[in-house]
């Protein structure tokens, strides 16, 4: 048993190759320090993620530290000797007592930085078997099994279903989730709306209700981190049928107010626009006016969604046409055409 370890890499992105260097080295010694590099003027994943990554990984060993170092290398490949010394110097100042071992996985050799900057250590290589950051970086969907669980939910690509009523979105939203083995929220507002009854009696209240939850079933679900997350409508859908439902009343304007501040705050990788050009089916609480002119309310909500800069695709034809459509703009965004 070592006393003082030490591992570290810019772990951009954390990967299997990584957690089970550490878990090991933090096995091997009474101490284990993992060191964050962090290059400000490269294009690396958010140094707070990272960190929250690692700790997240580490929070239940309790012999780990987490220390960062920052360097103003442009690129990895100009990280060299000049900067080599004065990191090192950094952590064995933060540090603070002698490092017995200095872990790092088989991707370095005895020529590395942590040979020369670190003589007075032993080092131990750990085996990498294939696993690349850089390959991850490339296309994280093809080499899902390499990304731990707790670095998934950032790469998680978020796809909107929306549409006027009747449109087949929902069914859609869970054929897509059952095809991609993914993650899948319903609309919030299905039974909020119908607390009275019917949709036409709804409280203001109701309207605030249904886009914080909303938000927050979207936030819950990414945290699963399962590739994809397919969802059913969004705060701009909840804002059409606010003005549709209840535009006259003078107490629904804070609700807009929130309804964009949320959407500022979403983020989708693909939207998909439902074309309302399937029979309408009248079941539920559905409205007989978008019924009679859906054309007209269809193009409200591509009007809405525009003025809020949203792209989106549309996607029409008879459902299996409107399937496979999807799938197909599914499996562009994640590579695997």
């Amino acid at each position: 048993m070592y006393q003082v370890g030490m591992y570290g890499g810019s772990f951009n992105p954390l990967h299997i190759g990584h957690v089970d260097c550490i878990l090991k080295a933090a096995g091997m010694c009474k101490e284990l320090y993992i060191v964050l590099s962090i290059g400000y003027k490269r294009e690396e994943v958010d140094a707070r993620i990272r960190y929250r990554w690692l700790y997240q990984l580490t929070k239940h060993i309790g012999n780990v530290t987490i220390i960062t170092i920052t360097d103003d290398a442009q690129t990895k490949a100009g990280y060299e000797k000049e900067h080599w010394m004065k990191d090192a110097a950094d952590v064995k100042a933060q540090i603070g007592k002698k490092i017995d071992i200095v872990f790092c996985g088989s991707d370095y050799d005895e020529s590395s930085f942590w040979n020369v900057c670190y003589p007075e250590s032993e080092l131990y290589i750990f085996p990498r078997n294939g696993i690349s950051s850089t390959e991850i970086r490339k296309n994280p969907y093809a080499h899902w099994e390499w990304i731990p669980q707790v670095a998934r939910p950032y790469y998680t690509k978020k796809v909107l279903i929306i549409g006027i009523e009747s449109t087949g979105k929902s069914t859609l939203t869970i054929h897509l989730a059952h095809r991609f083995n993914a993650e899948y929220i319903d609309e919030a507002g299905r039974d909020i709306s119908e607390r009275s009854g019917t949709d036409t009696l709804m409280l203001p209240e109701d309207y605030t209700e249904i886009l914080l939850q909303h938000k927050l079933n979207e936030m819950k679900a990414q945290e699963r981190g399962n590739r994809l997350l397919f969802i059913d409508t969004d705060a701009l859908i909840t804002r059409f049928f606010m003005d549709f439902l209840d535009g006259e009343d003078p107490r629904i304007e804070k609700n807009r107010v929130l309804a964009d501040a949320v959407d500022a705050l979403n983020r989708y990788d693909l939207i998909l626009y439902m074309e309302p050009d399937v029979e309408f089916y009248m079941d539920g609480g559905r409205s007989a006016e978008i019924r009679d002119n859906r054309e007209k309310y269809s193009s409200r909500i591509k009007e809405l969604f525009r003025s809020h800069g949203r792209d989106f695709t549309c996607i029409s034809g008879d459902y299996k046409e409107r399937y496979e459509k999807a799938v197909a703009e599914v499996k562009k965004l994640i590579g695997e055409e």
